[in-house]
């Protein structure tokens, strides 16, 4: 054992003591004669767990996420209550060690937390410590293994900003020594999620207009992020050769990339039965000290965090701002928190493995972006955080069975403005409905991060009683998600979507309908959206199929350029007539986009959604993403890259340069 493991556990060693001498004071029914029982205790437990905590692991890989839920609450309790009636000198019953463990991993986190600055590295040294200790060999260590890590919703001027101003120091370091190289690349439109993840994993962003939309094929509404919808949106676009056929591993992503195995990939969850491997690292995660018991105290600090943060806001009245309620305090600590800790260790464990390419997505800043803002400092602080779990998966590289390049992408910016509704008191359901004099469906919820959570707990579940309860949730999720037809209801003939300040009008009908065949309808609605003061163009296709931006002065027509009166997209930059056409042009577009106004002088826009922070439409650092990989991987880079179909055909070139795909490429 080398000096600094010593080092490291006699440290382990002080904290858990300390943390039980602190639980004893607080917890009644928990006493010892002397603070060596308690030192004693803690070596107890630290000895029993290594050779109790394999057998949970295994256990909860094999039955389930009920036997997971039981590790949490019962596990560490158990490794505590043997150690307690073990050691001479220390008394407490089965109830009061269940109390004292979590008491004594809140008050052991916050030592940790003191000790270390609030740095990441009990769980980087025990990942690093598992990592050497069942390394596995690999058949070919001359290939270079491959992890892309996307940094879900950073645009690359906020990041440019955070390396001049030494916010990000880890990349920041690395982009000074020369190493890597960032650039920017120009999201296609619509620039979400969906559609970015589908042209970097699949190499097409084809039949994804938005990040929901009302699909007349199946006569619903698609969902991007729920596990039957993802399928399908991947069903779609698979040629089987995706960007991870090869060997890869997709990890809390929307689609698989073709990968041969997913760990909490909504495309592929399982509402009947989880993969072993994602539960059996899971069990890991939760019964190492350094995993779950250290998590599991940041996700409820991050909660307080969340709500003071978000009084804050209110106190200071910044402009814009949203409401910031419970339900996305939760959200955001588990995502800040929890599923970052849980990601970084399945991908330690996929590297340890020797899995030739890893595509992880990160989505802490873009959650907290959404409500609180681009530049704020909460969301800032989560970017900084990216930046050392960067830091940690570089360290965690170095002890791998071989060599790994970093590549570092976003799928998208953000643009920030205060939301369509508060801003002119009426939502664009409630605009088109009045225009129309039709009865309107409208579907703005902010849903985008709570798949995340549903892929990390549909990917847990398993047969028997737990898979049962998962296909029902499934079953009855499934039917709150299906949009009734108009033969179903005779009602809402139209649905209107907002996905950040891009909105989509769907008549609920089996074929799309023209400018004119909308102009004849309905004469007042295409004139009085372009004239609102909220919106900057609307566009969609004439009875020839020619796509056409109108505005309130003017009209471009997007297929030969001709411009009649006041260009619409003057605003939204040279590439907006471009990728505008691209998406009226995919079957699945709306009868009508809808673009929110930008503003000239604060860049801001105006979501459909309840969101400060958005990203589906033009204007802004929206389409704005970010690419950050080794300068030797980026040379020979086309000037600029429109699309992520065009990015997927670049990071394919990067496994190339990597040795992956020989085979193919001999073909």
């Amino acid at each position: 054992m080398r000096s600094g493991d010593v080092a490291r556990l006699l440290a382990a060693w002080a904290s858990s003591t300390a943390a039980l001498i602190v639980t004893g004071a607080l917890v009644p029914g928990l006493s010892a004669t002397s603070w060596w029982a308690y030192a004693a205790v803690a070596a107890v437990a630290g000895v029993v767990g290594l050779g109790l905590r394999p057998v949970l692991v295994e256990v909860s890989a094999r039955v389930g996420w009920l036997a997971v839920l039981v590790i949490v609450l019962a596990g560490q309790a158990l490794i505590m209550y043997v150690a307690i009636r073990t050691v001479p000198g220390i008394e407490s019953s089965p109830w009061t060690a269940l109390v004292a463990t979590w008491v004594s991993a809140f008050v052991g986190t916050l030592i940790s937390w003191a000790t270390t600055a609030g740095t990441d590295d009990g769980l980087v040294t025990s990942l690093t410590r598992r990592a050497t200790r069942r390394s596995e060999e690999v058949l070919d260590p001359d290939v270079d293994g491959v992890l892309f890590v996307q940094l879900d919703g950073v645009p690359f001027p906020v990041l440019q900003w955070a390396v001049q101003s030494g916010a990000v120091p880890h990349i920041r370091r690395w982009l000074a020594s020369g190493e890597y190289e960032a650039r920017p690349w120009t999201a296609q439109l619509p620039c979400t999620t969906p559609a970015s993840q589908l042209g970097i994993l699949h190499g097409t962003v084809d039949r994804v207009p938005a990040f929901r939309w009302y699909d007349r094929e199946l006569g619903r509404v698609l969902v991007a992020n729920k596990p039957a919808d993802a399928r399908v949106i991947e069903q779609r676009a698979s040629t089987g050769r995706g960007l991870l056929y090869d060997g890869g591993v997709s990890i809390s992503n929307l689609f698989s990339g073709d990968a041969p195995r997913c760990l909490m990939t909504m495309s592929r969850v399982e509402l009947k039965r989880g993969t072993t491997q994602t539960r059996r690292a899971f069990g890991w995660f939760l019964t190492s000290p350094s995993g779950f018991v250290r998590s599991f105290p940041r996700t409820l600090a991050e909660v307080v965090k969340e709500r003071w943060q978000s009084r804050r806001q209110v106190k200071r009245d910044l402009d814009p701002r949203v409401h910031r309620g419970w339900d996305f305090a939760v959200l955001r600590a588990i995502t800040n928190a929890l599923l970052r800790d849980l990601n970084t260790a399945l991908v330690a464990e996929e590297m340890r493995r020797g899995t030739r390419s890893i595509y992880v997505d990160y989505v802490d800043y873009d959650e907290i972006a959404h409500h609180a803002g681009l530049f704020r400092p909460e969301s800032l602080a989560a970017l900084d955080g990216l930046d050392r779990t960067l830091r940690d998966l570089a360290r965690l590289a170095a002890v791998a069975p071989r060599r790994y390049r970093i590549v570092v992408l976003s799928d998208h910016g953000q643009s920030q403005g205060a939301v369509f509704a508060d801003r002119y008191g009426e939502t664009l359901a409630d605009v088109c409905a009045g225009l129309m004099d039709e009865h309107v469906q409208s579907v703005d919820e902010a849903v985008e991060g709570l798949g995340r959570v549903d892929s990390m707990v549909g990917d847990i579940g398993t047969a028997g009683l737990s898979g049962t309860i998962a296909t029902r949730a499934g079953a009855e999720l499934g039917k709150a998600q299906r949009t009734p037809t108009t033969g179903e209801t005779g009602e809402e003939p139209v649905v209107v979507l907002g996905s950040g300040n891009l909105g989509l009008v769907y008549l609920r009908e089996p074929r799309r309908r023209t400018l004119e065949e909308l102009d004849l309808a309905w004469p007042s609605l295409v004139p009085g959206l372009a004239r609102h003061p909220g919106v900057g163009f609307v566009a969609g296709l004439d009875v020839t199929g020619t796509p056409w931006a109108v505005g309130e002065e003017g009209r471009h027509n997007l297929a030969t350029g001709e411009v009649f009166g006041v260009d619409p997209l003057a605003p939204y930059g040279d590439h907006a007539a471009r990728v505008l056409a691209r998406a009226v042009l995919l079957a699945e577009a709306p009868d009508l986009y809808v673009n929110s106004v930008l503003d000239p002088v604060t860049h801001d826009v105006a979501a459909f959604e309840g969101l400060v922070g958005s990203h589906g439409g033009l204007g802004g650092w929206q389409d704005q993403g970010v690419l950050l990989a080794p300068a030797d991987l980026m040379a020979g880079l086309p000037v600029s890259i429109e699309g992520a179909d065009q990015l997927h055909r670049v990071l394919v070139g990067m496994l190339e340069a990597s040795g992956h795909r020989t085979a193919e490429s001999a073909q």
